[in-house]
């Protein structure tokens, strides 16, 4: 039963629900449900699907999330940049609105599924660290700013498209002269009473004697109130007839029952993008579910989390939908509304196939401006331009990536920005890994403790080097190791032992072995003996299964300290060297 319910973490907390976590987790389902009857329609529209499917790809993913996950708060369904990703992806292989599109979002979740899950089962999720916290905080602000200009021809009612920031530009621009003044007014006036609502509704209402737990769900329900308003105006003022665009006729259903295209071309063409989805979006997921996890002490099992993300991606292959992940938006106000238990999303789900079989006509003369407005406005949210300033300030490396990271994205598209971000992230960390800081270090004067001598006053020996490597020894570096105890040795005839103080060295491959068994041999010739200190248990484990301890021409030493001490009788020379 414990193996079982390691994959069923239903079987958990369901043993425990009680009555309280009932009447939390409905209220908390009661409020996202609100939020996300638009938000779901807009990112079908984003995603290039019909609204509709914004609703679908909200129900089945959420309920299987319930079975499988382990946050108590997330909330699953369709988000910003995955949806623009998915956008990109099947704009590749089929034209919007047509069957085609439809079928390949549908193998796009599929294959999504099958990754995180294949990734879950196998315990792979330490791929995703691939991708670094810069590379993604510039990916999503490159990829808000794309879906934001994207979104401003709804706002403006012309037509234009494009998948970067040069594209979306020209586009506008050529079409300037086609807006719909009716539309723009929609759009911006939504616009502008959704960035209200999200900053100014809840103190308002709180000055006028609300509750914090009442005004906190009207803030909620802000866009909602922008989707009736609008609605309305429409309606009222027949402006569909003056070109504003609108939803239309919703099917009054449930998702229905769908079957991915699994031919092995558009396997073929969609599994990269699939792949790409399935990292971010877990990676996005992780974040947030750790996140409100940390703040009640709870834990939620990463390798558990993509199971629970590749099923509620395969319940959107099969119902109708597109690719989804646990968003930030829902599921901080899941969290922030008492939500107790996963048991909350599937009350949301229930809520939603309501809203999908009652209120989609409601909807007909629902502005697409509106929608716009909505995606506008939450991921205008999502930009920061800040982490720009601080990787600058505390790491070139790491701004060079978020740089190109955001400038690939914009000026290429989404699944190139990220590609990049990865590549060079590598790239990086191999240059910095190739060339690590190597120390020649000396006795700090009454203590047992060991410094860079520039930087610090320390006790030196002349016939004694002691260098410390400062990373793990892999094939990357090992010719720089070898060069380097060469070149000191080489400038200094009074060397007569060398230690490499392994005290930061986690791990020693068969490259950086073979390199260490190079350097001996040369010392040797030399006159020079070779000694190793403070080599940790697991790196001496491997080391002793290999001939170099036998063939080398020193010692091992338990400390660095011990070392010095046993190969020289006599008293430290005192060295003063200037700090840099």
């Amino acid at each position: 039963m414990h193996a079982i319910a390691r994959y069923f973490p239903i079987l958990t907390w369901g043993r425990a629900y009680d009555r309280a976590a009932l009447s939390d987790d409905l209220i908390a389902a009661v409020i996202v449900t609100i939020m996300l009857v638009p938000q779901s329609l807009a990112y079908a529209l984003l995603a290039g699907m019909p609204p509709e499917a914004g609703l679908y790809a909200s129900i089945a993913p959420i309920l299987l999330y319930a079975v499988f996950g382990t946050s108590n708060a997330l909330a699953v369904g369709p988000v910003a940049v995955v949806s623009l990703m998915t956008a990109a992806a099947l704009g590749e292989v089929a034209s919007q609105g047509s069957m085609g599109y439809a079928a390949a979002a549908l193998t796009l979740a599929a294959l999504s599924g099958v990754i995180l899950l294949a990734m879950g089962v196998f315990r792979l999720g330490f791929l995703a660290n691939f991708l670094s916290h810069p590379v993604i905080a510039g990916f999503i602000t490159a990829s808000a700013i794309i879906i934001a200009l994207g979104q401003l021809r709804h706002i403006l009612g012309i037509a234009g498209g494009g998948d970067t920031l040069i594209e979306l530009a020209q586009s506008l621009a050529l079409n300037l002269h086609q807006i719909n003044i009716p539309t723009l007014v929609l759009g911006a006036s939504a616009t502008a009473f959704l960035f209200w609502v999200r900053r100014g509704l809840k103190p308002a209402l709180r000055r006028v004697g609300l509750g914090p737990r009442m005004a906190d769900v009207a803030a909620k329900a802000g866009p909602v109130a922008a989707v009736v308003a609008t609605t309305l105006a429409v309606w009222g003022l027949d402006l569909g007839a003056r070109g504003v665009a609108i939803v239309g006729t919703v099917p009054q259903a449930l998702p229905p029952l769908t079957m991915p295209d699994l031919s092995p071309d558009l396997i073929g063409q969609l599994l990269l993008p699939a792949l790409l989805i399935s990292v971010i979006g877990f990676v996005e997921s992780i974040s947030v579910a750790q996140t409100l996890a940390a703040k009640k002490r709870e834990r939620v099992s990463p390798n558990q989390e993509l199971i629970g993300l590749g099923a509620a991606n395969m319940g959107a292959a099969f119902t109708g939908g597109f690719p989804v992940t646990g968003g930030f938006s829902r599921s901080v106000v899941n969290f922030d509304a008492g939500a107790r238990t996963p048991a909350a999303g599937a009350f949301t789900a229930a809520g939603l196939a309501i809203a999908a079989l009652a209120l989609t006509p409601l909807i007909y003369y629902l502005p697409k401006a509106t929608l716009a407005a909505t995606i506008i406005v939450a991921v205008l949210g999502l930009v920061d331009f800040g982490i720009l300033r601080r990787s600058w300030t505390y790491s070139k490396p790491d701004f060079i990536a978020v740089a190109t990271t955001i400038a690939v994205t914009l000026a290429l598209g989404v699944e190139l920005g990220v590609t990049s971000g990865v590549v060079i992230s590598v790239l990086l960390y191999l240059f910095k890994t190739s060339r690590p800081h190597i120390a020649e270090v000396g006795r700090i004067a009454g203590t047992e403790h060991f410094r860079n001598i520039h930087r610090h006053d320390v006790l030196t020996d002349p016939a004694i080097v002691t260098l410390r490597i400062d990373e793990s020894l892999y094939f990357a570096n090992a010719r720089f190791l070898e060069d380097h105890i060469l070149d000191r040795v080489t400038r200094d005839k009074a060397v007569r032992h060398v230690i490499l103080q392994c005290s930061a060295i986690n791990e020693i491959d068969l490259s950086a072995l073979e390199s260490l068994e190079a350097i001996n041999q040369r010392l040797s010739g030399m006159g020079v003996a070779l000694h190793l200190s403070e080599v940790k248990g697991p790196v001496m484990d491997r080391l002793k299964r290999a001939r170099f301890l036998n063939e080398m021409t020193g010692s091992v030493f338990l400390s660095q300290h011990g070392a010095i001490a046993e190969l020289t009788g006599a008293p430290y020379t005192d060295t003063t060297k200037g700090g840099i």
